[in-house]
């Protein structure tokens, strides 16, 4: 049986976040104050809460944050406005639209996100930006917890050459990116979802499970290899209050050799990247 160790995403975050705060502190002394800029619409209680922690990060970092409040009821006008400022805005660095909006703008969404200088857009979400990463061209901003699960997976196994990785989810948001960041570091990639057949045994094929499919547990301790690591990217709310990923934590023990918690795992490594990405914004 295999001895399983955690990873400590909290751990691992707070030692990039000190990196980046000595960053941050270095182009304020040389005149450039790396600033961040969120906008918020709406009072959706678990946007509010992501908003209040980001803003938090970035003081902790010595990063200034700007964040734009509008009201529920406001036009996809009204928000095209403000992103035209933001990004006219040369003390701006990084620019975030907080996601999801308001039922009635969900069919403005992405032409919304499309419309952040892709210099600016922090999140990686931008065609622009999303470009890059497929091209394998440098300088384009990655999404924050694609970013922060590679390194969660590099600070226990530095040469991921040759490994067979399966991601389980092919959203834009997250599988898609995670897919080309471990085809760069030369794994042989499996993008899974809904529609696989027999997911359970593409899974045990997988040196580097990672799983994000928002589905409480779903992955079970004979889904995952011997000797895996396995990232758990879900964040799930249980009958009893208490958060859990997509893993079962518990029936992966003594099976994958290190997985990442839930709480306190992915999570933190998300703002960390996104402090990172408006460091490296600043720097132009």
């Amino acid at each position: 049986m295999t001895t399983t160790q955690i990873i400590d995403g909290k751990a691992i975050a707070a030692a990039l976040r000190a990196e980046i705060k000595t960053e941050a502190e270095q182009l304020t002394k040389g005149g450039t104050q790396p600033c961040f800029a969120v906008i918020l619409v709406g009072d959706d209680p678990a946007s509010k809460v992501y908003v209040k922690s980001k803003i938090k990060a970035c003081r902790e970092a010595g990063i200034e944050s700007y964040e734009k409040r509008l009201p529920e009821e406001s036009t996809a006008e009204e928000i095209c406005h403000v992103i035209k400022n933001l990004n006219m805005n040369p003390k701006v660095h990084g620019i975030l639209l907080q996601l999801p909006l308001p039922d009635h703008l969900k069919g403005d969404q992405e032409d919304l996100v499309q419309m952040i200088d892709p210099a600016k857009d922090v999140d990686g979400l931008t065609i622009t930006n999303a470009g890059k990463l497929f091209l394998g061209v440098e300088g384009g901003h990655v999404p924050c917890t694609p970013q922060g699960s590679l390194m969660l997976i590099k600070s226990v196994k530095e040469d991921l050459t040759g490994l067979n990785a399966v991601v389980i989810g092919r959203s834009n948001l997250f599988g898609k990116p995670m897919a080309q960041l471990l085809l760069k570091e030369n794994c042989t990639v499996t993008t899974a979802h809904s529609k696989t057949k027999d997911l359970p045994a593409v899974c045990a094929q997988a040196d580097i499970l990672i799983a994000a499919v928002g589905r409480e547990k779903m992955v079970k301790g004979d889904w995952i290899k011997p000797g895996a690591i396995v990232i758990d990217v879900g964040i799930n709310r249980m009958e009893n209050g208490r958060l859990c990923g997509d893993v079962d934590f518990e029936d992966a023990q003594g099976i994958a050799a290190h997985i990442s918690p839930v709480p306190g795992g992915v999570g933190p490594m998300t703002i960390a990247c996104l402090l990172k990405n408006t460091v490296k914004a600043a720097k132009g």
